[in-house]
């Protein structure tokens, strides 16, 4: 059977953070499998986290890179080859990427031209940027930062300078709602979140980050509404079950705690909420003990960035 890695076993072995992967995942540049809650990655994914590793170092954006690959998909006239299997070489102001095969031609996609004795700029080399960032390329210097919580201020500001550029990317306003709670500006996340749901209200981790702030800001009734609505969108979202049986706990629906914890433990048997529940279930087979358990919770789970 093939060997499977975690996100977190993925992030130690490469550098990448938690976020960069489920972005990658999300645009289809690696591949998980996602099973009880958890995205496990393959050997052939840990090639292509190495690749984009190394454009991310030279600020070269993941979407860039996607519409390379896009672009030369069309161009050669065939399905599109795993990004593991292809070379790729950047020298911080254009990508080429190598034909499929032993002795394939490098060819800059974007502009469709073959190139010749084009060589990657090594590790360490500075690279100047040219002309203005565009939201993409602020986006993931942002994602970059966000995980430090020395630059969490620089990644707002990326974040910021994103949205500026992309004024409805909604991805760009989860990710900075999520930097503006960890600075501790609740209401300002608030703001961001309530817009990205505003923005796109399909969205199932915008409600579901929404629902968590406002809870922390005291809302209980505004936060049990998003976590529903993300479970509206996304009925397997376990965190979503986990928070909104955390809420019900608080406003005393103890029949409803119960139903949605016993959900989350059916989508994320091994989280680590997983034992709270079990125990919380099990005191739940005594109506008398539902009623005077007296267990309180003040705090729903930390919310998450996007990660579809």
């Amino acid at each position: 059977m093939d060997q499977r890695f975690t996100r977190s076993e993925v992030a130690r072995m490469t550098g990448a953070t938690r976020q960069q992967l489920d972005y990658w995942a999300r645009l289809g540049l690696v591949r998980p499998r996602v099973r009880w809650g958890e995205r496990f990655f393959s050997f052939t994914d840990l090639v292509a986290v190495e690749t984009l590793n190394r454009l991310a170092e030279r600020h070269i954006p993941a979407r860039r890179l996607l519409r390379a690959i896009d672009e030369l998909e069309q161009s050669l006239g065939h399905a599109r080859a795993p990004l593991s299997s292809l070379r790729v070489s950047t020298n911080g102001a254009r990508i080429v990427v190598h034909e499929p095969g032993p002795g394939g031609r490098p060819i800059e996609p974007l502009s469709g031209q073959w190139v010749l004795n084009f060589e990657v700029a090594p590790i360490g080399k500075k690279v100047h940027a040219l002309g203005e960032r565009t939201a993409e390329e602020w986006f993931e210097m942002a994602m970059a930062w966000d995980s430090n919580p020395k630059t969490l201020e620089r990644a707002a500001d990326a974040y910021r300078r994103a949205i500026a550029a992309m004024p409805e990317w909604t991805e760009a306003h989860i990710n900075l709602g999520t930097t503006l709670y960890q600075l501790g500006l609740l209401q300002e996340s608030c703001d961001v979140f309530s817009r990205a749901v505003e923005l796109d209200p399909g969205n199932a981790l915008a409600h579901f980050n929404f629902g968590c702030v406002v809870d922390r800001l005291g809302d209980s009734q505004t936060a049990m509404e998003q976590f529903r609505a993300a479970i509206e969108r996304q009925p397997h979202m376990a965190d979503a079950h986990l928070n909104l049986a955390l809420v019900y706990e608080k406003l005393g629906r103890i029949a409803d705690s119960l139903s949605h914890l016993s959900r989350y433990l059916r989508y994320d048997p091994q989280g680590t909420w997983a034992p709270y529940a079990r125990k919380r279930l099990e005191a739940g087979r005594n109506a008398a003990a539902n009623a005077k358990t007296g267990a309180k919770i003040t705090k729903v789970t930390p919310f998450r960035r996007t990660e579809r």
